[in-house]
């Protein structure tokens, strides 16, 4: 059994007597602040894969400098946004094509806030769904029953994958209700898709190899809805990623 440690400086109780000139009184210990970040990581429910991300394990390519720069800009944005928290923007959108190490960033920004004290709580975007549908039914779990609570509720919600599931009126109905609450509620989202957009200056055209012609890529708004897609980008700060390979290839945790 492990032996826990008592603080030197508060003997446990959470307060530390201050001495100032012919004054003393008493003030919330560093270890309060320590705890309650060591609690708020173990409730975020991030995954372990990305447990231990943060801006300083973030690696930016070497062998592509147009990626590098990109890059490199866009974690100085995200990181801005999280050292200023809780100040507008409400939230952050990070958008790229799959690997560009959007979950790095915005896992980062996360953990970064929830060091200064404020609750998170991280999301995969088809998995919500799945959960959410899943509470309707009474042999389901509380967890299961809460999840759409949760998702309203968090002081702040990383969102990743948001559009990664086929679109049903079911499905653009809850994600319009969780962003539009949110937003209306001051409440900070942190939100990653691999979606385009054509007004965030996403191109929406590519080619099949398989057939040899032009194709059209399935936009932000026709997963998620116009209403939601209109409320995402009325609160958050949109930072693309792109110039880059895939980022899981050379990621280092």
């Amino acid at each position: 059994m492990p032996t826990q440690t008592v603080c030197p400086e508060c003997g446990g109780s959470g307060w530390k007597i201050i001495e100032r000139a012919d004054l003393s009184g008493a003030e919330r210990c560093d270890c309060v602040a320590g705890e309650r970040a060591r609690r708020l990581e173990e409730n975020a429910a991030i995954p372990p894969l990305y447990r231990n991300a943060s801006f300083d394990t973030f690696v930016l390519p070497t062998d592509n400098p147009i990626g590098q720069r990109e890059l490199d800009d866009a974690k100085r944005t995200v990181k801005t946004f999280a050292r200023e928290f809780p100040t507008k923007p409400l939230g952050i959108l990070l958008m790229g094509d799959p690997g560009t190490g959007k979950t790095h960033l915005a896992v980062a920004a996360l953990r970064f806030i929830m060091s200064k004290g404020f609750e998170g709580l991280f999301f995969d975007y088809q998995n919500l769904l799945d959960r959410i549908r899943a509470g309707y039914n009474q042999a389901s779990g509380s967890a299961d029953r809460e999840a759409y609570r949760f998702a309203l509720d968090a002081e702040v919600l990383l969102l990743d994958d948001l559009g990664a599931h086929r679109v049903t009126d079911w499905v653009e109905d809850t994600v319009t209700s969780i962003i539009t609450y949110r937003c209306n509620n001051k409440k900070a989202l942190i939100a990653t898709t691999n979606l385009p957009d054509p007004e965030a200056g996403s191109v929406m055209t590519g080619r099949s190899l398989a057939l040899d012609k032009p194709e059209y890529k399935t936009s932000l708004a026709e997963r998620i809805g116009p209403r939601a897609r209109s409320r995402l980008f009325e609160m958050c700060k949109v930072v693309r990623m792109r110039g880059v390979d895939d980022y899981r290839l050379r990621r280092h945790f």
